[in-house]
C-alpha cells in the first residue's frame, strides 16, 4: 500500500531518518520543520497521513494537531504524534487533541508501519465517503445536519478479557460515559457482534482460553462487524502480536496494565471515526435514495425505471416469461394546472401515485416517468392479466374525484397503453415505445381508454 506522509519535526537528522525508512517501504513523503509550515502543506498538498512531533519551538506538536482537526480541509487526515515524552498524561493530552495515535521514540519500526498502513486503510474509506458526500452535495442530493451533535452520541461498546481486574477497571471506566457489554466467551462475542448493535469492540489479545486474533479476524469477517471498530489490549513488549492484529484491521490498541484515562481518550477517538464514517454512509444512501426516487410522489423516477427495466427484461428472456409494461397519462392534466394552479396539480398527481401503488402487486415497479406520465412494469405477466389491472385502475380513477386543497372535488380520467414484451432480442427501449404508441392511440381515440400494442 502506497501513501503520502507528511513528517515533521524541527531536528534535520530525525526527518532525515524517517524519510528514509519510508521511502524505503515506498511511501512518498513530505517534510515540514515547524508548525505553521506544517499547517501549510497539509492544506494545499492534502497528505494521506501526518507523523507530527510533539516538541517543536514556536508551536509545539499539540497546538498544530488542534489545529489541524478544527480545519475542515485537514480534519479527516490522521495524525500519528511523534516523541520522546512517555508519560500517560502525555499520550492521553494528544489523543485529546485528536492525535490517532501516540508512538514513543525510539520508534520500532514495525509498529510504526503497521499503524501507518492502517490509518492509511481507515483514511481511504473516509475519502471515498467524503468524495460521495461532495457529489451528492454538488448535485443536491445532500442536505447538511447537525453533524456534531451525531458524534457526540454515547456509545455501545462490547468487551472480552479474561482478567477480571482488567475488565472491571475497563467497564467502570467507560460506563460512565457509555453503555458496556461484557461477553464472556469467545462464542458469545461473536454472537453478540453478529448483531450489529455495537460501535466498538474491545478484545484482550492475550487471553488464556482464547486466540485474541482469531476473535479479531472473525469480527472482521462478519458482514455485520466489517466497520466496526476494534480496540485491542495487548502485553507490553508484544510487537509482534500487535503488529500482526493491526495488519488484518484492528483500529487500535491499548497495552496493559490499561490505564483510565488513556482507555477514555482512544475509546472516544474510534467512536468519533465511525460516527463520522456512518453519518457519511448514511448521508450517502439518502443520496442514491434521492436519486432515483421522484421528490413529489416518492415513486421511482425515469433514470431508475429504464436501468431497472434492462435488468428485467434479461430475466424474463431467461426464464421464459413475459413482461408487461403500463404507461399511464392523465387526461387535460394542463387544464387542471390552469384552473385551479400548480399546488392542485401536484395534489393530483400524489393521489394518482398513491392509487397506482395501492392497486398493483409487491412485485410490480411504479414510477412517475414525468409530468403527469406514469409507468408500471409488470414482471411474469400477460397481456390478459395486464389488461384486467390496466382496467380496474381506470375504473377506478374515473369513479373517484380526486379533492384538491378548498375541499374543490375534480373529476379525472386517465388514458393507458400496455406493451408486452416478445421475447428473445427484445429490449426495454422497444418495449416502452410499443406501450407509449398503444397509449397515443388511446389518446387519438378518445382518453379514458386502454388500448393494447400487439406482440
Amino acid at each position: 500500500m502506497t501513501a503520502r506522509v507528511l513528517i515533521v519535526d524541527d531536528v534535520p537528522a530525525n526527518l532525515k531518518l524517517l524519510d528514509a525508512k519510508l521511502t524505503a517501504e515506498y511511501f512518498g513523503v513530505l517534510m515540514a520543520s515547524n508548525g505553521p509550515e506544517a499547517l501549510e502543506i497539509a492544506a494545499k498538498q492534502q497528505p494521506d497521513i501526518i507523523l507530527l512531533d510533539v516538541m517543536m519551538p514556536g508551536m509545539d506538536g499539540f497546538e498544530v494537531c488542534r489545529r489541524l482537526k478544527a480545519s475542515p480541509v485537514t480534519e479527516h487526515i490522521p495524525v500519528v504524534m511523534v516523541t520522546a515524552l512517555d508519560q500517560t498524561a502525555d499520550r492521553v493530552q494528544g489523543l485529546e487533541a485528536g492525535a490517532d495515535d501516540f508512538l514513543t521514540k525510539p520508534l520500532n519500526d514495525m509498529a510504526l508501519f503497521a499503524r501507518v498502513r492502517s490509518l492509511v486503510r481507515l483514511k481511504m474509506v473516509t475519502d471515498e465517503l467524503r468524495m460521495r458526500e461532495a457529489t451528492g452535495q454538488r448535485i443536491g442530493a445532500l442536505g447538511l445536519q447537525n453533524e456534531k451533535a451525531l458524534l457526540s452520541e454515547p456509545g455501545h461498546i462490547l468487551v472480552i478479557d479474561d482478567r477480571p481486574a482488567s475488565l472491571k477497571r475497563v467497564c467502570e471506566t467507560l460506563s460512565l460515559e457509555h453503555k458496556v457489554t461484557v461477553a464472556e466467551t469467545p462464542e458469545e462475542l461473536i454472537n453478540l457482534a453478529s448483531k450489529g448493535d455495537f460501535d466498538l469492540h474491545i478484545v484482550s489479545l492475550s487471553m488464556q482460553q482464547a486466540d485474541g486474533l482469531r476473535l479479531c479476524s472473525q469480527i472482521r469477517s462478519l458482514e455485520a462487524t466489517r466497520q466496526t471498530p476494534i480496540l485491542a489490549i495487548v502485553e507490553e513488549g508484544d510487537m509482534a502480536r500487535l503488529v500482526r492484529a493491526m495488519d488484518m484491521g484492528v483500529n487500535d490498541y491499548l497495552v496493559r496494565p490499561v490505564e483510565r484515562n488513556e482507555l477514555v481518550a482512544r475509546c472516544r477517538t474510534q467512536l468519533r471515526r465511525k460516527r463520522y464514517q456512518d453519518y457519511l454512509r448514511d448521508k450517502f444512501q439518502q443520496g442514491l435514495e434521492q436519486a432515483v426516487t421522484d421528490g413529489l410522489t416518492g415513486l421511482y423516477n425515469r433514470r431508475y425505471m429504464e436501468s431497472h427495466l434492462g435488468s428485467m427484461m434479461e430475466e424474463s428472456q431467461l426464464a421464459a416469461k413475459q413482461v408487461s409494461l403500463l404507461i399511464f397519462d392523465i387526461d387535460f392534466f394542463k387544464s387542471v394546472n390552469d384552473t385551479h394552479g400548480h399546488a392542485a396539480g401536484d395534489a393530483v398527481i400524489k393521489e394518482f401515485a398513491q392509487r397506482i401503488s395501492q392497486n398493483v402487486r409487491g412485485v410490480d415497479l411504479a414510477c412517475r416517468l414525468g409530468g403527469e406520465e406514469f409507468v408500471v412494469i409488470m414482471p411474469d405477466t400477460d397481456i390478459t392479466y395486464a389488461m384486467s389491472v390496466a382496467e380496474r385502475l381506470r375504473d377506478r380513477i374515473a369513479k373517484t374525484p380526486f379533492v384538491v386543497e378548498g375541499g374543490v372535488s375534480l373529476p379525472i380520467t386517465v388514458s393507458i397503453g400496455i406493451g408486452v414484451s416478445e421475447g428473445y432480442g427484445d429490449t426495454g427501449s422497444k418495449l416502452l415505445q410499443r406501450a407509449d404508441h398503444a397509449l397515443y392511440r388511446a389518446k387519438r381515440d378518445g382518453r379514458n381508454r386502454v388500448v393494447a400494442e400487439a406482440a
